[in-house]
Formats: structure tokens, C-alpha cells, sequence
């Protein structure tokens, strides 16, 4: 999955995706954005890496994206570039770094500001989309008039309520419609995250943050979380018992981007299954009720279509049987379908023919 990293000058974001993903970006990026991957945490492959002893282990990765600040990827005439607005098209989220610190612009101004930035872009694919199917209908024949002229009124509706101040995901749209839409990338209707960046001096304050924002700034398909980024950054570039120890001192608590990364999942709604053996200890990163024959697609899309069904045990029930042949004793290891609804912490042998 792929998170945009938004925000306005001096925000802070390219810090932050410096503690995401421990590189060391040059401020601003590049207009087509600097890529970095990050580990999703997840403190189940450690023991099944003590009960396994595979040659690896490989955890979930997510691929966070910097681009230029809002505003210095702007071609003149106003609009954001084009290879900006490829990026934010491909992007299956937003991770909007709003600065909250030395008494800058209020986080919820910044947070409309860039609501309003989000919903130009979108005014722009929309007006460019009427312009085709306005084109398309004058040399079209009468069986496809109706589908071009359904589709420009939707298109109508759609631009004038987000010309209302109205994103996408809060439009009443009609299924069929938003379907047709998706195609489009619209930006206001991808899901969002909004981090707070505080000053160095509130950390031990987060959790109490943290709540307090949630509640002003949480709606819809958004999630909140607050840090200091360049405090993130710093820390980010020391050894792990080094880091554990200054957060301790400063009561910092749980690092920045095992929660930023924890958010991720929660927004865009995934979850991890996982896989073991001798050779590897590996997190999946599928979809929430993902159907096991696709999720095995997931490992290698030779098991996706020679599927003939899936071995499934709970975390905690193999970790209580103390190994996959204790569990299939105990009737914990069970034979799953290829509609069966992979579970978060489900580990899997697919089982196929090809």
C-alpha cells in the first residue's frame, strides 16, 4: 500500500517520513517524491520465529511517499503538477503533517486549508471530465447518449457540492455512481490521516493529546495521531536499546512510526495473516474479510489459481499447542474453503495443484 505524506511548508512531514522509514531525505524531495518503506510492528513473529527457527523473518511493509510541500509542486496557472497529481491519483491514502507547535496556524485551520487544496484538485479532474463527455456527445450515437449524459449529471452533482465545501466521501452518492468514480482518483475521496506535529517539550503529554484531537479532528474515514517529528527522527537513527532508553527518559512511550504504521492499517481497514516454516516467518497485508483464495494470491499468484483450500490456525491457538502438529491434534488446525474470511493473526498453509 502506498501513503501519500502531505503538508504545508515547514510542517514537518519530510522529518516525519525520515522516522517512518529511516532515510535521510533532503527537505522539500524531489517533485515526484521520495519513496521509503517501513515494518509494520508486530510482536506475534517473534515468538513464531522462536518456534520455527526460519532462515528470515519479514514483517509487513508499508510504502510511505514524500512529496513537495503543498504549494511547491504548483505549475504556473495554478494546479498542482502533473507528476504531483499521479502521485496523489496512485496513492491510497493521505498522511497529512500539520505543524502544531511555536504558535503556528491553529491544526484545524490547517486541516480545512487543506481540505480546500485537496477539493481544487478534484475540481480540476472533474471539469476536464465534463469537458470530454461534452465533446463525446456530440458525434455520439443515440444507444450511448443516455449513459454520457447520466454520467455528466453525476459528475455535475458531485463538482457543485465540493464546490460546497462538501469531499467525496461525504457526498450521498449512489453506489453504481461512486463506482464510477473510483475510476476517476479523486482525492477527497481517499482516506486520510492527520498527524499532529507538537514540540519536543509536550511528548510525555501524547496519549492526553492525542485523545483530545481525536475527538476535534476524527470524521469519517480519518485517524489522528500525534508526535514530534524531528524528535522521531532523531531517535529513529540510534540503536534499538539506545532509542528505548531515551524514550524512557523523556517518556516519549511507544515510537512514532510503529503508531503511525498501526493507523495505517486501521484506516484503509487491513489486517495480517501469516505464513511459517522452516524457511520463513513472513506478515501478509490484505483487506479486512479478504477471501482466502485471494489472499493466497497475496504469496504467489500460482497458489491464488491452483487453490484447492487453506490450513488455518489462530496465533494464539498454535502459540498454546506449541506447534502445528500439536495443533492439528488438538483439532485447532482446521481445513478452510476458498470463500473462507482471513482473519487478523490467522496463520495459513495454502494447499494448491497447478
Amino acid at each position: 500500500m502506498d501513503l501519500l505524506i502531505i503538508g504545508f511548508a515547514q510542517s514537518g512531514k519530510t522529518s516525519l517520513f525520515n522516522a517512518l522509514t529511516h532515510r535521510q531525505a533532503a527537505p522539500g524531495g524531489r517533485t515526484g517524491g521520495s519513496i521509503g518503506v517501513a515494518k509494520v510492528p508486530d510482536a506475534r513473529l517473534a515468538p513464531l520465529a522462536e518456534m520455527f527457527n526460519p532462515q528470515r523473518v519479514v514483517p509487513a511493509e508499508i510504502q510511505y511517499i514524500d512529496t513537495p510541500a503543498m504549494g511547491g509542486g504548483r505549475k504556473r496557472g495554478g494546479g498542482v503538477s502533473g507528476e504531483l497529481l499521479n502521485l496523489m491519483q496512485r496513492a491510497d491514502a493521505f498522511v497529512h503533517v500539520v505543524r502544531a507547535f511555536d504558535g503556528g496556524e491553529p491544526p484545524e485551520d490547517a486541516v480545512v486549508s487543506m481540505d480546500l487544496e485537496l477539493a481544487m484538485v478534484d475540481l480540476g479532474i472533474l471539469e476536464r471530465r465534463l469537458e470530454r463527455l461534452n465533446a463525446s456527445l456530440k458525434g455520439a450515437r443515440a444507444a450511448d447518449r443516455g449513459a454520457i449524459e447520466h454520467e455528466a449529471a453525476m459528475v455535475e452533482r458531485v463538482k457543485g457540492a465540493l464546490e460546497q465545501e462538501i469531499p467525496v466521501y461525504r457526498q450521498d452518492i449512489a453506489p453504481e455512481d461512486r463506482a464510477t468514480l473510483a475510476n476517476f482518483n479523486l482525492t477527497t475521496a481517499k482516506p486520510m490521516m492527520v498527524v499532529l506535529n507538537i514540540a519536543e517539550d509536550e511528548v510525555a503529554d501524547v496519549v492526553a493529546l492525542e485523545a483530545e484531537w481525536r475527538s476535534r479532528l476524527s470524521e469519517g474515514n480519518r485517524e489522528v495521531v500525534v508526535l514530534c517529528a524531528s524528535l522521531e527522527e532523531e531517535l529513529a537513527q540510534l540503536p534499538e536499546d539506545e532509542e528505548a532508553e531515551f524514550r524512557a527518559s523523556l517518556g516519549a512511550g511507544q515510537p512514532g512510526r510503529d503508531r503511525v504504521a498501526e493507523a495505517s492499517y486501521a484506516l484503509l481497514g487491513l489486517v495480517s495473516f501469516l505464513t511459517v516454516g522452516p524457511d520463513e516467518v513472513r506478515a501478509w497485508t490484505i483487506a479486512r474479510e479478504t477471501p482466502a483464495q485471494r489472499a493466497a494470491g497475496k504469496v504467489h499468484s500460482d497458489i491464488e489459481r491452483g487453490f484447492i483450500r487453506a490450513e488455518v490456525v489462530t496465533y494464539d491457538d498454535l502459540i498454546a499447542a506449541g506447534g502445528l502438529a500439536a495443533a492439528r491434534k488438538a483439532g485447532q488446525l482446521r481445513s478452510e474453503g476458498k470463500t473462507y474470511p482471513v482473519q487478523d493473526g490467522d496463520v495459513v498453509n495454502f494447499l494448491f495443484s497447478v
